[in-house]
């Protein structure tokens, strides 16, 4: 056996294995928590069975599960990108977690990162479920996979940025109580469970410019009409991923 052969190798591990194990303790964070759990998986998926077996709201000619499945789609990344994502991130920074983690040898935005990817590994796991659940009530989604994806990726961008936002700027307490009534907002006006048909036209036209409506709205058109990328909501989700991302770098404040 030659010298040296156990002599510890002092220094930080790589980038890329340092943002895989925070993205998985980040991960299973989120999991074992009971209050994100009711809000990014059980209310979701209560709200799609719910509203597509009991006629409760008019959604127009056709099943109803093909209206709302894209809908709730849509609610399931805004409630992990923004709400959860916010709630989280408020309170790691009111307890020191962040400043902490700021210091040690994993950069910022390896962090921000590592939070991101948990996020989207999240995503997945809603979607996986919401899709089985959706397609066992009887949905029969048309258009692109490929369109799909980037209308989600668009989606998690914006709401992940707002949520940053939010929670890099205002007190965790306050932080909780707006993301949940944010939430509540645009659970019932951003067209995710009643049509943006249903409200006058001036109210539509205000509540169209937001993500959760052009989410909504480009899913549907996708996955219920079959066509092709909806520009327009893609093109009004960048625009609020640009600006909520660039915010949330220059105004989050770590302590």
């Amino acid at each position: 056996m030659s010298t040296g052969t156990y002599t510890p190798k002092p220094g930080a591990a790589p980038v890329g294995r340092m943002i895989a194990a925070q993205a998985a303790f980040e991960t299973k964070m989120l999991l074992r928590n009971g209050e994100q759990l009711l809000l990014t998986v059980i209310i979701p998926s209560l709200l799609l069975v719910l509203f597509s077996t009991v006629d409760i709201v008019d959604t127009g000619a056709g099943e109803p599960v093909d209206f709302l499945a894209p809908g709730v789609l849509a609610l399931a990344v805004m409630s992990t990108a923004f709400t959860g994502q916010a709630i989280a991130t408020g309170f790691e920074r009111r307890y020191g977690v962040l400043k902490r983690l700021a210091a040690s040898p994993l950069p910022r935005w390896a962090l921000m990162t590592a939070k991101t990817l948990s996020v989207l590994v999240t995503e997945l796991l809603q979607i996986a479920l919401l899709t089985v659940i959706a397609l066992a009530l009887g949905w029969s989604p048309q258009g692109s996979p490929a369109a799909v994806a980037l209308l989600l990726v668009l989606g998690t961008a914006a709401f992940s940025g707002l949520g940053l936002l939010m929670a890099g700027t205002l007190r965790a307490e306050a932080t909780l109580a707006a993301a949940n009534l944010v939430f509540l907002l645009l659970l019932v006006g951003g067209g995710v469970i009643v049509p943006l048909e249903k409200f006058p036209d001036a109210a539509r036209a205000v509540l169209e410019l937001l993500p959760i409506s052009a989410l909504s709205d480009g899913l549907r058109d996708v996955l219920q009409g079959g066509a092709a990328l909806p520009w327009g909501a893609a093109g009004i989700l960048a625009v609020w991923a640009v600006l909520g991302l660039g915010a949330a770098a220059k105004f989050f404040r770590w302590e």
